[in-house]
This record gives C-alpha cells, sequence and structure tokens, in this order.
C-alpha cells in the first residue's frame, strides 16, 4: 500500500513523455516540423501580417511542446517586422506559448514532481516556494521559453497566477536583447533587397 503513492508521479512522469514523443513522432512523419523553419515563419508573417501571426503564435506553442527554439521564430518575426514589432509579436506568442505548455502539461501530469520523495526534489520546491514570482522570472531570464523549464514549472505544482506573473515579468529582457542581436545580424548579414520585403 505504501508503495503505490510514490509510484504515481513516475507513472505520471512518463505519461507526459510518451505524451511529448508522440506529439514529436506526429511532427516528423506528417513533415509538419519543416513548418517550424525560419524561412517559413518569415514567408508566412510577410504573405498576411494577420493569418500570418495567428499561425507563427500556433506555431510557436506547438514548436515550444516539441523542442523547437525559441529563437527561430523570434528571428522571423525579426526579420518580417522590425525588432521592434517584431520582438512584440514573439514576447505574446512566447507568453502564449508558456500559458499553453503550463496548462497542457499540469492537465497531464499534474504536480507529479512535487509528490517525489527525493532530497533534491525538495530543496528546489521549497526554493521556488519561497518566492515563486521573482523565481519564475529569473528562470525565464537565463532559459526564456526553454520547453524542460516549461514542463519542470508545470509539474512542480506552482501556481498558475505566479507562473504567468513571472512569465510576463522575466520575458522582455532576454526577447529584447535577441531582437537587437538579430536586427544587427540581420543587417550585416542579409541583402538590402531581403531586407526590405
Amino acid at each position: 500500500m505504501s508503495e503505490r503513492p510514490g509510484r504515481r508521479p513516475w507513472l505520471r512522469l512518463l505519461g507526459v513523455g510518451l505524451f511529448i514523443g508522440l506529439l514529436f513522432a506526429v511532427f516528423e512523419i506528417s513533415g509538419l516540423r519543416g513548418h517550424l523553419s525560419l524561412a517559413y515563419l518569415h514567408q508566412q508573417i510577410e504573405a498576411n501580417r494577420l493569418a500570418g501571426l495567428l499561425l507563427f503564435v500556433l506555431l510557436f506553442s506547438l514548436g515550444n511542446l516539441i523542442q523547437v527554439p525559441g529563437w527561430v521564430f523570434l528571428a522571423a518575426a525579426v526579420l518580417a517586422l522590425g525588432k521592434l514589432w517584431g520582438g512584440l509579436a514573439t514576447y505574446v506568442a512566447a507568453c502564449l506559448s508558456c500559458v499553453f505548455t503550463f496548462l497542457l502539461i499540469r492537465l497531464l501530469g499534474g504536480n507529479a514532481l512535487r509528490e517525489l520523495d527525493h532530497p533534491l526534489a525538495v530543496r528546489l520546491l521549497a526554493r521556488l516556494d519561497r518566492q515563486p514570482v521573482r523565481a519564475v522570472a529569473v528562470l525565464r531570464i537565463l532559459f526564456q521559453t526553454l520547453p524542460a523549464l516549461n514542463y519542470s514549472l508545470a509539474l512542480s505544482g506552482v501556481r498558475f497566477r505566479n507562473y504567468l506573473a513571472g512569465t510576463l515579468i522575466g520575458l522582455p529582457v532576454p526577447i529584447a536583447v535577441y531582437c537587437l542581436v538579430f536586427d544587427s545580424l540581420a543587417h550585416y548579414l542579409l541583402p538590402a533587397s531581403y531586407l526590405a520585403g
């Protein structure tokens, strides 16, 4: 009887891992992963701003689940919209992506990490509990929308409002830095005709 509670978090973690693996396989086999490229995203945003931006948000959310780096989306937005509007579009898409991932992974895995009886997990979660908004904000500054961070926070039992507040506070700084970097690189590496549209 005492073994059963200890096994449940591991089973939920395994279920989350299987779901992510299945989603990744579907994207690979169907060829949808090919649409998560810098060129494709840039083309879609350029072709139709509104529909392209909606597709951008959707693909960012799905891409974040299957380990596509967020910089691909940011670079596409900066190239298509410039550093200010591209940065704002990426900020909105990144926040929505993080919310989507949190809700989905929390639904699948609950707070499985909090239920683990391991000293490291207990120590890390205690730090998160002391100042959850600050902890999430610092993690966002350091790791942005890293999928492993999203999964860990969703499974940690952190309250959604603290997760959201930390995400909203922490993402602007790295996004702004990346916008400046990608905009500078684009002006040095790409021909003027490409940047003009």
